[in-house]
């Protein structure tokens, strides 16, 4: 099949030839091993080939919109695929992943250029740090100190690779750690990139890579490459992607988030020590004489002044606000204002050294941009924004977010293509996509679909909640009744169980008391990578594995492995964070209820994402326990029971042994 419908001879719409696709006896029914029709699958390949046809909004101004709430087992990452391909325009499908990239490229990509497209040209795109920068690789061979970063065999072996890599992606050195110091030597930011200056140019992996991602059709991206795009242009230029006309967004419940981290401003400890170390490399290798001294000299400085300058914040870690600090802090002005002379003084001595070489405009420009970064956040005077601090084990990092992302997504996004598809697991909040569509700037009549899972929760799982009487996650004695509770879950289910938490200190102490007591193996994040806990936790059917963060979503374990989640409470965030507390503090002043309207529709989406991660195939079956009696005993319990699967609920531990003890479920 063409992938441009409109040159072939097929008389019916895009949406319309979707059926031909994905209905009982269509190409996927004939061509696709063990594929079975869903007919929530063809709706939404449906709905999403309509929007692709529109050639812009109703509104002026306005892009051909859809969010799709698309429920595990849907199918959904075809059914965006086949008609964004078979469309015939240019395409950025964005993920929150890799791994999610990589399955799209390596299973549905391969089968719809084998069926469907065999003309498709596609490309993944990912961020600055997966590829080798050439001059920093020439500058890592030239430095004195290379062996501090690598030994000569893994230097040799690098080389080797760039005789014979097409692309300079980190990925193909299986051999070398996630981690390993060697590659951050030798991997580029965007502002450590020469960008038009540097002497490498012509044969740059990332200039390559926007030849190439001008040519392709389908550009498959992550969230962070997307907005860090997008922040880009609007400033006139772009990263790495070239204009594109639709953009279809999988995972997009996180895409406020991701957002707010690309449009704000940033400035940290480690951005200064990075630049001095590429200085003083530079400096010995290009300048000889007084020009040297001169950039080493106040390269040194400057670094001696912001260990200085962090040592000003308190020791305590996380995330604060910045303007508290400053009100506290009756020096700050003078303190601030002799920090930013020493950038300055280090941008005049790059000027000079410009003069000897135009790679030295590279560093010139980062110095100038960490200049006005600084100076954007100490200011602190935008009211559209929240300035904080996150204070590391050994760094101290600004930050200046904007307290609302609707304006620049309506500027930079919505108003410059022609479709944004937003699609999830998880989406709604009590059943309606308005905290969604409030947070994204999105219309409230924004064309919407919401897709059920086909998974038969009512006869294949349970929902477990404690009975009346049970404390409170509050209460002194929450923390002993809710590892018990846990215990006898865990041994009613003969482990196979992951257990979620909210915090890192509640599972480190569920850990220790369940370590203790139970006779399956029991796994904790932090003590493996999680590929390989998720490895050991299928691979080990009886285990049990406790986790929190980013195991509530994209754990994907099939089968009796994983036959019992248990949720310790329900997961509403600490009000302390400083850009959740400005946003807050925005909905109040404007006369909404920040519980309600933000507080609750975030702590369900994060639930509804731990909820699904156990049902991951038809033949799947299990219990869900949350141990939070809130359920019951708040009346807004009935908002998240509302926006759960539509499991039968049971108070009592006796169903929960009775299920797992049926042998024919």
């Amino acid at each position: 099949m063409n992938p441009r419908p409109e040159q072939s001879q097929m008389s019916t719409s895009l949406s319309e030839a979707m059926a031909d696709i994905f209905a009982a006896g269509g190409i996927l029914a004939q061509k696709l091993p063990g594929y079975e029709s869903r007919p929530s699958q063809l709706r939404m390949a449906e709905a999403i080939g309509a929007t692709l046809e529109l050639e812009e909004g109703e509104k002026p101004g306005q892009p051909g919109m859809l969010a799709v709430e698309a429920g595990t087992g849907t199918g959904k990452t075809l059914a965006y695929l086949v008609p964004a391909i078979l469309s015939g325009r240019k395409v950025v499908v964005s993920t929150n992943t890799l791994n999610l990239q990589d399955q799209i490229l390596t299973k549905e990509i391969p089968f719809i250029k084998k069926h469907l497209a065999p003309r498709l040209n596609v490309l993944c795109i990912k961020g600055r740090q997966n590829y080798l920068c050439l001059y920093r690789w020439q500058q890592f061979l030239a430095s004195p100190q290379r062996n501090l970063f690598a030994d000569d065999r893994d230097t040799q072996r690098i080389a080797d690779w760039l005789e014979e890599t097409e692309t300079g992606d980190r990925s193909e050195l299986a051999w070398l750690a996630d981690n390993a110091p060697l590659w951050q030597t030798i991997t580029a930011s965007t502002s450590q990139c020469l960008g038009g200056n540097c002497p490498d140019g012509s044969a740059c992996f990332i200039t390559r890579l926007r030849k190439k991602a001008g040519l392709a059709q389908l550009l498959v991206v992550n969230h962070h490459l997307f907005f860090s795009d997008l922040a880009l242009r609007r400033f006139g230029h772009a990263e790495v992607l070239p204009r594109y006309e639709s953009v279809i967004f999988d995972e997009a419940h996180h895409l406020e988030g991701v957002a707010t981290r690309y449009f704000g401003t940033s400035f940290s400890h480690y951005q200064v020590i990075d630049l001095v170390k590429d200085l003083e490399t530079a400096a010995q290798a290009d300048l000889v004489g007084r020009a040297r001294e001169g950039v080493v000299q106040t390269a040194r400085a400057l670094a001696k002044q912001i260990d200085l300058f962090a040592e000003l914040f308190p020791k305590e870690r996380g995330r604060f606000s910045l303007l508290q600090f400053i009100e506290r802090f009756p020096g700050w002005e003078e303190e601030r204002q002799r920090f930013a002379d020493q950038i300055k003084g280090l941008c005049n001595q790059l000027a000079k050294a410009a003069v000897s070489g135009e790679s030295w405009l590279g560093m010139q420009r980062r110095a100038e941009e960490m200049l006005t970064a600084f100076t954007t956040i100490t200011e602190a005077r935008d009211t559209s924004s929240v300035y904080w601090y996150e204070r590391r084990e050994k760094t101290v990092a600004l930050s200046a977010s904007p307290i609302d992302i609707a304006g620049e997504l309506q500027d930079f996004l919505y108003e410059q293509v022609r479709n944004v598809i937003f699609t999830s697991a998880t989406l709604t909040t009590d059943n309606t996509f308005t905290y969604f569509f409030s947070r994204l700037g999105l219309p409230s009549d924004t064309p919407a679909l919401t897709l059920a899972t086909p998974f038969d929760y009512e006869k294949r799982t349970l929902l477990f909640v404690p009975g009346k009487g049970f404390p409170e996650p509050t209460a002194r004695e929450f923390p002993a009744a809710s590892q018990q509770l846990m215990q006898e879950l865990i041994t009613a289910a003969n482990g196979r169980t992951l257990l979620l938490f909210t915090s890192l200190s509640a599972m480190r102490a569920a850990h220790e008391v369940l370590l203790a007591r139970l006779p399956f193996p029991v796994l904790v994040q932090g003590e493996a990578p999680k590929a390989r806990l998720l490895e050991q936790f299928r691979d080990q059917t009886h285990s049990v594995l406790l986790a929190v963060a980013s195991f509530w979503e994209g754990v994907d374990v099939v089968g009796e492995s994983l036959s019992c989640v248990i949720i310790d409470k329900l997961p509403f965030e600490v009000p302390s964070d400083p850009v959740i507390m400005a946003r807050m503090e925005r909905i109040k002043n404007e006369g909404g209820n920040p519980f309600f309207d933000f507080q609750i529709p975030r702590a369900i989406l994060t639930l509804r994402q731990g909820v699904g991660r156990l049902l991951r195939s038809s033949t799947d079956r299990g219990i869900l326990a949350i141990c939070d009696v809130r359920l019951f005993s708040k009346q807004y319990g009935r908002l998240f029971l509302k926006s759960l699967p539509t499991s039968p609920i049971c108070r009592e531990i006796a169903p929960v042994r009775d299920f797992f003890s049926e042998k024919n479920p």
